[in-house]
């Protein structure tokens, strides 16, 4: 036993990769205890924290040894230098190369490296360009929409979107809704009335929603009169008193929607 070698994948702390798998004993076919090492070779990604401690934890609660970059000189590059590429170049000898995986400045060194040792085509490629390698020359032929995606319930939405911006926004700063009814003229029918979720209680903080209520009727009142005939001048006008009240009291800025009711 004390002569065999596995090599596994995991070292970010992927929930089902060998190692993790390992660490909780739930692999099917390898076992480690007192006596046995894992070296992790790689350095911590960052945002990966969390995920690898609960691994290296986990092999050592088993009695194994641990050794990381923080503590013994083992971390190696999985990314190949100059002189490695010069010779991956002039083994496979290719027509086309595409620069791959890393930021712009990194790409362009290896196009120029490319370029430097005679490769025919070199092609620079972004997140969402579409290339056509053959046949004739290669050419960029279209750009794709990409980002991350998030399962929300039962469907995919992008985590760019403006659905999980607002989300983001309310779990740090809550929602507010305003309803305000007013005549075709823009006059107050009846006193605005705010709710603020996630961020005011209506039991113990009727008074700061009743001041962001008055906040908005004064802010409709002192409109002109023609403003107050546009329903988005008026919704606007609403949205932005709250915002201020609520700021004022609180110090958050809720995202803020108006119900407008004109009769």
């Amino acid at each position: 036993d004390d002569k065999v070698l596995f090599i596994c994948t995991g070292s970010q702390g992927e929930t089902r990769a060998a190692l993790a798998r390992i660490a909780s004993g739930d692999h099917p076919n390898v076992e480690l205890g007192t006596g046995d090492v894992v070296i992790f070779s790689s350095r911590i990604i960052p945002g990966n924290e969390k995920e690898i401690h609960r691994v290296q934890n986990g092999l050592a609660r088993r009695g194994v040894e641990v050794l990381t970059d923080e503590d013994h000189f083992v971390h190696v590059s999985g990314h190949p230098g100059k002189d490695e590429l010069k010779r991956l170049y002039a083994l496979l000898k290719p027509r086309i190369a595409i620069p791959m995986h890393g930021e712009d400045r990194h790409l362009l060194e290896h196009a120029e490296l490319a370029r430097s040792l005679d490769v025919p085509e070199v092609m620079m490629a972004r997140n969402g360009t579409m290339l056509r390698l053959s046949p004739g020359p290669a050419e960029i032929v279209d750009h794709i929409p990409t980002g991350k995606l998030a399962m929300d319930g039962g469907r995919l939405i992008r985590m760019d979107s403006t659905v999980m911006r607002n989300r983001h926004r309310m779990i740090w700063n809550g929602s507010a809704v305003v309803t305000v009814v007013v005549d075709k003229k823009g006059r107050l029918l009846a006193d605005p009335k705010v709710s603020a979720q996630g961020l005011l209680d209506p039991e113990t903080d009727a008074q700061l929603l009743e001041d962001a209520a008055m906040a908005v009727a004064e802010a409709i009142e002192d409109m002109p009169s023609g403003q107050r005939r546009d329903d988005a001048a008026l919704s606007e006008a609403a949205r932005l008193a709250t915002r201020r009240a609520l700021y004022e009291r609180v110090e958050k800025k809720p995202l803020t929607e108006v119900h407008l009711i004109r009769v």
